[in-house]
């Protein structure tokens, strides 16, 4: 396959199992590291309309399947993970992690603490609509910069992406290049001591030491651990698979956690394969056991291997 020249790295038949946190995965049809924006906007314009373009993070939440991917795999780093402020407004580029973003933000009395226990970048945060702590991405997010599959540049607002629970409308194949938050104030001090807080429940609760991506799983409630009056723990996936018996099940190399059931973990050699069959095992028991039907918030792509 012909591909236009670019500045940055292309790579025909990439292995992505190492670019994702479980560590499974086979290969796409290229991967592509932009150099800038304009090395991004030029590879989208040149590139055959028919070739399918999919925007990779840093690869938490996500598993490609062991037949790989058909697909232009576009992963950006250096480049595009700055952190600047004006303000209350903070901009950061989509490969800036989650965490870093949140501890730079407390430096500049800004609170963003919500974003520092959540696995992976902005970018992703952003598709996603990540939230924790009763916080989303919704509740900061100004605007976005995205490059669309065509090579055309447009800056997205709150209303264009159409948040909603773990998910938003950002176009099919558009890469997203600068986000804008605002964000309330906060004494730095108080901020890094609640971040604190935050990561050591996190460590007391959650597999953080094993190979996972983060929660499998959506609530059923519709929305994540929040202190809202209306949470219930019966609404909470990690409890309808624990009373489901599903707690340490265990598929080939993968497993559920038995310290959070919620997160699936590839405990050595586990395929792309055994992870999602075990995942769909799940999602049988916990309906035949309650009648709520999980939905995926894991995002699986690519081919199954025969």
């Amino acid at each position: 396959m012909a591909f236009p020249d670019v500045k940055g790295t292309l790579t025909e038949d990439r292995v992505l199992a190492d670019l994702t946190w479980l560590r499974v995965g086979g290969p796409a049809t290229a991967l592509f590291q932009p150099a800038d924006e304009d090395d991004l906007c030029a590879f989208l314009s040149a590139l055959a309309p028919d070739i399918t373009v999919f925007p990779m993070g840093v690869g938490s939440n996500l598993i490609i399947r062991d037949g790989g991917i058909d697909a232009v795999v576009i992963r950006l780093g250096r480049g595009f993970n700055g952190i600047e402020f004006d303000g209350n407004r903070v901009i950061a580029g989509p490969a800036a992690l989650d965490a870093h973003v949140a501890r730079k933000a407390a430096d500049q009395w800004l609170d963003l603490t919500f974003l520092r226990t959540i696995p992976g970048a902005i970018g992703g945060a952003v598709a996603m609509n990540a939230g924790c702590y009763g916080s989303y991405m919704a509740d900061v997010f100004v605007e976005a910069r995205v490059v669309h599959r065509t090579g055309k540049v447009e800056t997205l607002g709150r209303d264009d992406l159409n948040f909603a629970y773990r998910q938003s409308d950002l176009p099919e194949g558009a890469v997203i290049t600068q986000v804008v938050m605002e964000a309330p104030t906060g004494d730095p001090a108080a901020l890094h001591a609640k971040m604190e807080e935050q990561l050591a429940k996190r460590d007391a609760t959650q597999p953080t030491k094993e190979r996972t991506a983060g929660s499998t799983f959506r609530n059923p409630a519709g929305f994540s651990s929040t202190g809202r009056a209306d949470d219930s723990h019966e609404l909470k996936a990690w409890k309808v698979i624990d009373d489901a018996g599903m707690r340490g099940a265990a598929l080939g190399g993968a497993q559920m956690s038995e310290k959070h059931p919620n997160f699936l973990i590839n405990t050595g050699g586990a395929t792309a394969a055994d992870l999602e069959d075990l995942g769909e095992l799940v999602r049988k028991k916990v309906f035949q056991n309650s009648g709520i039907e999980l939905q995926w918030e894991v995002v699986r792509l690519g081919k199954r291997l025969p």
